[in-house]
């Protein structure tokens, strides 16, 4: 993709993502206003929004929501930033276990679709606004995130390859891509309550992954 220089009020000051740690009204008011903004984002968009609807559905003046925040930019910066430490942390979690790479990759994949729910919003903006809010150098962590994620799947298939537990004529970071897009693809169409949960929905992807869909020898082969 070709990205053009940044321009505007989106890179008058560097990314603010240090986020309040006092406690009581002010801070649940602010968290609040989060979740709000975050549902806003992902129903309409994050470049479609406006800091006086989110006022406006807060039930709020546009002066009191910059009490708050000083642009929506800070606000889908904390969404996202949020988001991708818990995840990021889980995953990091997951590899210092000291498992088998199979074993890991199984939790790997449970810990992607486990952020479906309480992330729910913040993948929505991920896929819907990735490549406007990359063009900004606050949402330079959005890249090296994804970087970091990818260097993190890769490296424990190719870990599993060289230890026999996965075939070694499948390409790791072509691979990952494809197990990274089916979980947050998902974000689309999953719905809490259905008949599948978030556990249910990633046991039956791990069986698919690992034991495929087909029945008896395999009819792909190499080359």
């Amino acid at each position: 993709m070709t990205t053009r220089k940044s321009s505007g009020s989106t890179t008058a000051a560097p990314a603010k993502r240090q986020r309040a740690g006092s406690s009581g009204p002010a801070s649940e008011r602010r968290d609040h206003l989060v979740k709000l903004a975050a549902e806003i984002f992902a129903r309409k968009g994050f470049q479609a929004t406006t800091v006086r609807e989110i006022a406006t559905e807060a039930g709020i003046l546009s002066g009191s929501l910059y009490h708050h925040f000083d642009s929506k930019e800070t606000i889908v910066d904390e969404v996202l930033s949020t988001f991708l430490d818990d995840l990021i942390a889980r995953y990091r979690a997951a590899l210092e276990s000291g498992s088998d790479p199979r074993t890991v990759l199984s939790e790997m994949v449970r810990i992607g679709f486990g952020t479906l729910e309480p992330h729910r919003a913040a993948i929505t903006v991920m896929q819907n606004d990735w490549n406007y809010l990359r063009q900004f150098e606050r949402f330079n962590y959005l890249v090296k995130a994804e970087d970091e994620v990818e260097q993190m799947w890769v490296a424990q298939i190719k870990a599993g390859q060289a230890a026999g537990q996965f075939r070694a004529d499948v390409d790791p970071k072509l691979t990952y891509r494809m197990i990274r897009d089916t979980i947050w693809v998902a974000v689309r169409w999953f719905r809490p309550g259905g008949r599948l949960n978030t556990t249910g929905l990633a046991e039956h992807y791990i069986t698919v992954l690992f034991d495929g869909l087909a029945t008896g020898e395999r009819t792909t082969q190499k080359g």
